[in-house]
């Protein structure tokens, strides 16, 4: 109870700065964010809107944008916002990554993985687009290239599960038995659900 009431503190006191300066975007953003906490989405879209209409250079405002349209399904919306966090903010390595993200989904991996180079090149440690990446050369079939950015994820944290996965993947289509079933197991006891026919294909080859 004391958790809501201090949520409900801090939004208070945000929608009391919107109240005394409705022109500040970050006011409004601040507001968005505390919304979202509580899952009032239609309010904190609002708010976003009215926070990059105030600060149109408000980059992370475009990204939670997006993050709304991604979960009701308009991944086109979704695109559209990270590209507008990118073009407002140079350098802006979340959007490239959510670029990537999603022109993976939409299986334009020309696309993804030049925005997902981008990403890293503007953040070397960002750990989620070097694993997207990683993905994204293993859908290419660049299979070496995909191990080097596996190993890289790995180096910044070795328990990331996904990373451990594509690498068991990785290794597997490159006939690296045994380090794709070290990898698949490290996976499967971080709690990650590895496919039946990856692990099925891995058990074929154990020594």
């Amino acid at each position: 109870m004391a958790l809501a009431n201090n949520a409900e503190e801090f939004i208070a006191k945000q929608r009391m700065a919107v109240a005394s300066s409705p022109e500040c975007g970050t006011s409004h953003y601040n507001l968005a964010v505390a919304l979202l906490g509580q899952q009032k989405y239609d309010e904190a879209e609002e708010e976003l809107m009215d926070a990059v209409a105030c600060s149109p250079s408000l980059a992370e405002a475009y990204v939670q944008l997006g993050g709304l349209c991604f979960r009701r399904g308009d991944i086109e919306g979704c695109l559209s916002y990270n590209k507008q966090a990118v073009h407002s903010r140079a350098g802006f390595f979340e959007g490239y990554g959510n670029i990537g993200f999603v022109y993976l989904q939409m299986g334009k991996i020309e696309e993804a993985i030049a925005a997902l180079e981008k990403a890293i090149r503007w953040n070397p440690n960002f750990i989620q687009a070097i694993t997207t990446l990683a993905n994204a050369y293993l859908m290419q079939d660049r299979v070496e290239d995909s191990i080097k950015m596996g190993q890289r994820a790995i180096a910044l944290e070795s328990n990331f599960a996904i990373a451990h996965n594509n690498l068991a993947i990785a290794y597997l289509e490159n006939g690296q038995y045994d380090l794709a079933a070290e990898h698949c197991d490290k996976a499967v006891s971080l709690g990650y659900e590895v496919s039946p026919e990856i692990l099925a294909e891995i058990e074929k080859h154990r020594s």
